[in-house]
């Protein structure tokens, strides 16, 4: 069985790409959203109710963010109307900052946006796909080699191979040793 959620500890962009595993949708409605979100907490802003917007609002910028993933990659343009989307985010919820003081903390300035839950959702996730998209290594983002699965990682060794060694890896050692048994019937 392919690991499809939650992969998380990615760059949030590619965390956000890997709720479309090569079967169904992990934020194809507000339960599937909130657990997701949950996952992901501390790196986005809470969200006090998910409904229909907030998921129509993630689901649109991870369909843009996809083809633009993929043009990144290969060190291409990505599409006009995967950027449209991308922009049209970012714009819709700008960030300031803020600077607050806490005793623990002491002086911060925290990044803050002035709009709705789905359109500052959308933004965040926007802003997490842009670094994605303008960071050095974006060519290193590899697919999974397991066969059935479709999901993305960033390695941290040159090496890495599967999304997860002890789920796709092992599927794959496994598949190679039966292979090899299965030639050799005597062996």
């Amino acid at each position: 069985m392919t690991v499809t959620f939650p992969l998380t500890g990615e760059p949030l962009a590619l965390d956000l790409l890997n709720t479309r595993p090569a079967t169904g949708d992990l934020v194809s409605d507000p339960a599937g959203l909130e657990a997701w979100l949950a996952a992901q907490a501390g790196r986005l802003t809470p969200v006090a109710a998910v409904g229909p917007a907030e998921v129509a609002a993630v689901r649109a910028v991870r369909e843009a963010a996809r083809p633009a993933l993929e043009a990144a990659r290969r060190g291409e343009r990505p599409p006009a109307d995967a950027l449209r989307v991308l922009n049209g985010a970012l714009a819709a919820a700008p960030s300031h900052r803020e600077l607050l003081w806490s005793a623990g903390a002491g002086l911060t300035a925290d990044p803050r946006r002035e709009a709705g839950p789905a359109v500052r959702l959308a933004a965040e996730l926007a802003e997490a796909v842009a670094e994605l998209l303008t960071a050095p290594r974006v060519a290193e983002v590899r697919a999974c080699e397991a066969e059935d699965c479709v999901l993305l990682f960033l390695p941290a060794h040159p090496r890495r191979r599967w999304c997860v060694a002890s789920a796709c890896g092992n599927r794959a050692r496994v598949a190679r040793y039966y292979s090899r048994h299965k030639a050799d019937p005597g062996g």
